[in-house]
């Protein structure tokens, strides 16, 4: 297929765009400015530097296309002022799913986020109602980001009642590749601290099959789905790690795939995908959080 990803110089669109030229597809990658993409990524990807905030630059890049993958997006709501961060992803995400709508695409999958339920980054304490959280868990966003990504999903939702394009929506968790398992759970695993996404992560390379597999699915209408790592990244047993931070009864715990399993489910992934991570903090970290040799 001829396959748009957005956001291609950021760490989740050079991964798609890897993992979808390895399967064969043809890729064009696009973002705001040149220079990191090429120096990051081999291949013969054709590049366009675009700002999808304008519809023009949208319709321009996504002409064409089978599938798009969008990931462009500001990461988080602690960099940018709150009206940039809401008005750059929404505003790019219509842009992008208006364009594959009026050039037919039959695919769009929709880079979403773990925070959408709103207990990531909250202004007003919450925590989630259970878990592992699923698809299921009620939505209650607070902050610009969450409130962005949701926006995106409804705007999936509205395309697919007017058109023939399928949408799915990935919600990643915390995106982890070989560099940065140390710095950023080597802490966790020696003195798990407090975590508003129950220690969960995502292996780069697991999250672009997942991406792959998504692209070439043929599931109908518009489906949300969570990805990440089985495990957790404390390494110990969630029941453990919830009581001795939340107490024993603040979270219901329900039935748990695995001793030491991640607070997200990605059951609903593996069933409708046939996604099966394969990657784990183990395979770079001791038991210290230390790096492997």
């Amino acid at each position: 297929m001829h396959v748009v990803v957005t956001g291609a110089n950021g760490k989740v669109g050079s991964a798609a765009v890897a993992v979808l030229q390895n399967a064969g597809h043809e890729v064009r990658a696009t973002d705001t400015a040149r220079g990191v993409f090429e120096r990051a990524l081999d291949g013969d990807a054709e590049y366009w530097q675009a700002d999808l905030t304008d519809a023009g630059d949208a319709y321009a890049v996504v002409r064409g296309a089978d599938a798009v993958v969008h990931a462009a997006a500001i990461p988080d709501p602690s960099h940018n002022p709150p009206h940039v961060v809401f008005h750059n992803n929404t505003l790019a995400t219509f842009n992008v799913v208006e364009a594959a709508v009026r050039w037919r695409a039959r695919r769009l999958v929709y880079i979403s986020s773990e925070t959408v339920p709103g207990f990531m980054f909250p202004e007003r304490h919450d925590v989630a109602d259970y878990v592992p959280v699923d698809e299921e868990h009620p939505i209650r966003p607070q902050d610009p980001y969450a409130v962005s990504k949701y926006v995106g999903e409804v705007l999936c939702d509205a395309a697919v009642r007017r058109s023939d394009l399928r949408c799915i929506s990935l919600r990643p968790s915390w995106v982890q590749h070989e560099d940065n398992y140390e710095r950023n759970l080597g802490p966790i695993i020696r003195d798990p601290e407090p975590s508003p996404s129950f220690w969960s992560y995502v292996d780069i390379d697991d999250l672009a099959e997942a991406i792959r597999l998504a692209v070439e699915s043929d599931l109908p209408g518009h489906e949300v789905i969570y990805i990440a790592s089985p495990d957790n990244s404390a390494g110990r047993p969630l029941r453990e790690l919830i009581a001795e931070v939340h107490g024993d009864d603040a979270i219901e715990v329900r039935a748990l795939p695995r001793e030491d399993a991640s607070g997200i489910s990605t059951a609903k992934a593996e069933r409708l995908l046939g996604w099966t991570p394969t990657r784990s903090w183990r395979d770079h970290l001791g038991a210290d959080g230390r790096r492997r040799i």
